[in-house]
């Protein structure tokens, strides 16, 4: 498939992908609903405007009117296909309607430059899982020793705790380093103060379609769906006031401070080419968990650094979302087989992803172990956690056949604490 439209080789929207997001004009503009193609954004309300979906299940309903994805991501999977297939002809290069009309073309397409990005969903809640098997064991191995390395519980359900949607924020957006109570090693009490074991999490996380009523289960192979599609997660982390705080309920302060997601939503149709096998799961899992079929996606992650005293990025990690050993239709089936009722909108993310490797481990205390091993930086500086000014920068995208899927980045950069 080709567009009109010049897409280049290593674009992460060719017309593959056409992930939708939220955008406004960086001059006077109210947030609209757009979909990613090329160096452009395409205003779905335009088309809308123009009837372009009045054939589909949306009739003359305007969901691409609002601020946000959330009407649209209610109607279903068989809605989402049919936006899509009218999205892929309306850009494709053998279709006249765009292409040759000038003028819809000069309000329908928007140069990316010119906008920017807001957060695509109105997100309800957010939950986040403990999914990745070499990062629990690498945890588990620096704080328990490696015989006592996973839960006993780990292998026989995916592991994850609530979260806080509020200080979900969009990719660009600063992050000052949070205050709260550690304990130094040489103390017999807390003390309180800005953390100074602040990391990153790379992790990817799906939002829900269409929800469950209350006391009504999803089943692992329905689970998919219930799925509109995925983005790049930063869920940042303070390792020392998590150490204090975590028992016995789990992470506090030390996570609902901010998590940064990705601006652009990529729809599962467009990863469906990229569907592989995840890893091995022993014990087999519980009959509620099991799947057939392939449900890991080959999506390549990478994790870059830039210091105040570096010119360009430096690449310190390399994963892949294949790595997770508990798939997205598991976790979204153990949510809900207790009769959880999720919502539109709701955000759940996969937690670290790490994979078998130094070089693929997602955080930074994987990276430098704790900080026995810094992180040695092309500027002559060593980082074992991140520093004030640090900027941070995670990629995805899945490469196809001369064209790849991606997810575009999400970013941050740490302020002193106030």
């Amino acid at each position: 498939m080709k567009s009109f439209i010049t897409v280049k080789p290593n674009s992460c929207f060719p017309l593959q992908n056409l992930p939708y997001g939220v955008f406004k004009l960086k001059v006077g503009s109210e947030p609209a609903i757009g979909a990613a193609i090329g160096d452009y954004v395409l205003d779905l309300a335009v088309l809308e405007k123009k009837g372009f979906f009045e054939k589909t299940n949306l009739g003359d309903e305007k969901v691409f009117s609002r601020k946000t994805l959330n009407d649209f991501m209610s109607k279903g999977r068989k809605t989402w296909k049919q936006v899509r297939t009218i999205l892929q002809m309306a850009l494709s290069d053998e279709n006249p309607i765009l292409r040759d009309d000038e003028d819809l073309r000069k309000i329908a397409l928007i140069p990316m430059e010119d906008v920017e990005m807001c957060l695509p969903v109105e997100i309800g809640d957010y939950t986040d899982f403990y999914s990745s098997k070499e990062h629990a064991t690498n945890v588990g191995t620096m704080f328990r020793g490696k015989d006592n390395a996973l839960m006993p519980n780990w292998l026989h359900l995916p592991v994850a705790y609530h979260g806080r949607a509020s200080s979900v924020v969009i990719s660009g957006t600063e992050i000052i380093r949070p205050k709260g109570q550690t304990k130094p090693a040489d103390s017999n009490n807390p003390v309180f103060g800005p953390s100074k074991l602040f990391d990153f999490e790379l992790e990817m996380g799906f939002f829900i379609g269409q929800g469950n009523s209350l006391g009504e289960p999803i089943s692992a192979d329905k689970a998919f769906e219930h799925i509109f599609g995925i983005v790049l997660v930063n869920d940042w982390s303070t390792r020392d006031i998590q150490t204090w705080e975590y028992q016995p309920l789990g992470p506090f302060l030390a996570k609902n401070f901010a998590t940064s997601i990705s601006p652009w939503i990529v729809t599962m149709e467009a990863l469906e080419p990229f569907r592989v096998q995840g890893p091995k799961q022993e014990p087999e899992p519980m009959p509620y968990l099991q799947l057939k079929g392939n449900w890991a996606y080959d999506i390549k992650l990478e994790v870059s650094l830039r210091t105040e005293k570096q010119t360009e990025p430096f690449v310190i990690s390399k994963s892949n979302f294949k790595y997770l050993y508990w798939n997205i239709c598991q976790q979204l089936a153990h949510h809900t087989v207790n009769g959880c009722n999720l919502k539109t909108g709701d955000l759940l993310a996969s937690g670290t992803i790490s994979g078998p490797s130094r070089d693929s481990y997602g955080s930074m205390l994987e990276l430098t172990w704790r900080g026995e091993n810094p992180i040695k930086l092309p500027s002559g500086e060593e980082r074992k956690f991140l520093n004030d000014g640090d900027a941070l920068t995670i990629i995805g995208y899945c490469q196809g056949d001369g064209y790849r899927v991606g997810f575009g980045e999400v970013s941050g950069k740490i302020l002193p604490a106030k």
